[in-house]
């Protein structure tokens, strides 16, 4: 299919490279990147809030493959159609380079680590997560460039001008292969880009949580209340949008977006019986710091204990 519009978003020719047997995919990458900035951001404002550099460490090196594993059970059991049956490989199931994570999945599990650590150290979890909310959904954000990568993630055919363009990728042999294969410039369709509509409204969700934790000073883990709500919300919308094979309930509902509007509920309530939580209740605070490790720290968008 060719389509005459005069302005589309390209995708990149392809999303894996090799150096010689080792295969490097964009979409992991773009997670190691997300993984990253997350974990540096969540310790400066933890620290901000009483707590201990170390802490964020201890719990990262937990949290990121329960996350991963989290995000790929919840995958697989949503989307198993793909992994079990006639003329499917179970063992596709564990090739999570290939893509394929639930961020319902990943956030239940990266969170459980979470709390085994912190309670394992005694210390509390609410100043925690109020901490790490807006970092994980920049990293989440930044893990979406992954998607754009894999030419995955779409909606319908669109001509508008932000419109995204999905080629045909073939391997060596000029077959087919359109996670691992080299765009040969066949334009397959012009589609809306779901996967970008998911990037910018995470990153207007970080903006205005940073914004609300400064201005209302939030606590006793309301910021990250605040985040699930955000990001469920929109989701519920995106979800909408998006044409490419998913589970569904209830007929012929995605079952993302029957999952958005529970938890979107379940966040806003809480968000609202606790009101009362701010970051200046002893009982929200994470502790003092380290000697060696300054309570006051200066950074764009974030607050200091005052």
């Amino acid at each position: 299919m060719t389509t005459d519009i005069l302005a589309a978003i390209p995708s990149p020719p392809q999303g894996v490279w090799y150096l010689g047997p080792v295969a490097v995919r964009a979409y992991a990458l773009c997670i190691l990147v997300g993984i990253v900035v997350a974990v540096y951001w969540t310790v400066r404002r933890y620290v901000a809030r009483g707590g201990r550099a170390e802490t964020v460490i201890d719990c990262a090196i937990a949290a990121v493959p329960a996350g991963i594993i989290g995000g790929r059970i919840y995958h697989v059991i949503t989307d198993h159609h793909l992994y079990f049956g006639e003329g499917r490989d179970w063992v596709d199931a564990f090739k999570i380079t290939n893509g394929g994570l639930g961020i319902w999945g990943a956030v239940v599990g990266g969170g459980l680590a979470v709390w085994a650590v912190l309670s394992y150290k005694k210390v509390p979890l609410a100043p925690f997560a109020d901490a790490v909310a807006p970092p994980i959904l920049l990293a989440q954000a930044i893990g979406r460039l992954g998607n754009w990568f894999n030419q995955e993630l779409y909606g319908g055919e669109s001509d508008a001008p932000w419109a995204l363009e999905i080629y045909r990728r073939v391997d060596e042999n000029g077959n087919i292969d359109q996670m691992n294969g080299v765009s040969d410039g066949f334009v397959l369709a012009t589609v809306q880009p779901t996967f970008l509509y998911e990037l910018l409204w995470s990153l207007l969700v970080v903006v205005l949580l940073v914004a609300a934790d400064r201005r209302f000073r939030l606590g006793g883990g309301r910021v990250f209340m605040l985040y699930v709500a955000g990001y469920t919300f929109g989701r519920f919308f995106i979800e909408l949008i998006r044409t490419d094979a998913a589970t569904t309930v209830f007929g012929d509902v995605r079952i993302n977006s029957v999952v958005s509007a529970v938890v979107f509920v379940g966040a806003l309530v809480l968000f609202i019986v606790t009101r009362s939580r701010t970051r200046e209740d002893p009982a929200y605070v994470a502790g003092p710091a380290m000697q060696d490790e300054p309570v006051s720290v200066g950074s764009a968008g974030d607050d200091t204990r005052r």
